[in-house]
């Protein structure tokens, strides 16, 4: 089984199901849909659910729109802020869709 990580910031969100993507770069994106997948928190390792990824999609930072930052359950303004903190610079990301399993 494959791994991941979220900041567990991100871990309530994920196990209640209103985050249901993650955006991740290129080095971080290696998943194909109907891959199972631990899941950790980035600050301790300490695993938290699994996931199935459901389908893995390019996505420039200047084309996210509402419906990224929904599934991130953020608002748009945030979701940006957060990526740009995250990935500066970086224009070009992945979308991984997934689901609790």
């Amino acid at each position: 089984m494959k791994n991941i990580t979220f900041y567990g910031r991100f871990e309530a969100d994920i196990l209640a199901g209103r985050k249901t993507i993650t955006l991740r770069e290129a080095s971080d994106a290696n998943f194909s849909a109907g891959d199972k997948v631990r899941v950790s928190r980035y600050e301790d390792n300490v695993f938290f659910c699994n996931i199935e990824i459901i389908n893995v999609t390019p996505v420039q930072f200047d084309a996210l729109n509402d419906t990224h930052a929904l599934q991130e359950n953020m608002t748009l303004p945030e979701l940006k802020q957060v990526i740009s903190e995250i990935y500066p610079g970086l224009k070009e990301l992945f979308m991984l869709e997934f689901r609790l399993i």
